[in-house]
């Protein structure tokens, strides 16, 4: 799940702009110029077999991998984000997949801690 940190904006302005998101990996191709947007105050699930690559759009948008072909925007601004750390500047956080959750909080509950270390009150 991936957390978009805004200020006040209204609903309609479009925070993550994602534009033919490509990413091959060998023997395989995990993204095909997928097109991707998120609006200021919309929820979104991606869903799925196995394998279909939605991990790794969102491994893209983290910044744990970088796209072969494709941009990014963010609040209308084109970024290069090369790692976590440049995600999170850029207000991008991401709760991954169960195993790296904590168990016994609720995903609610996940998220305040993510948001918590997006935000600084947790030093990376």
């Amino acid at each position: 799940m991936i957390s978009i940190l805004m200020g006040k904006r209204e609903a309609r302005d479009v925070v993550v702009e994602m534009r033919g998101i490509t990413k091959r990996f060998p023997g395989v191709l995990a993204n095909n110029h997928i097109d991707f947007d998120l609006r200021a105050g919309e929820i979104h699930a991606l869903l799925g077999e196995n394998g279909v690559g939605k991990t790794t759009l969102m491994n893209i948008l983290y910044g744990l991998y970088r796209p072969d072909e494709g941009e990014i925007y963010v609040r209308g601004r084109k970024v290069n984000i090369r790692s976590p750390k440049d995600a999170m500047d850029l207000g991008i956080g991401m709760v991954h997949q169960l195993f790296r959750l904590v168990s016994r909080h609720t995903v609610a509950e996940n998220i305040a801690l993510e948001k918590t270390y997006v935000e600084g009150i947790i030093p990376p």
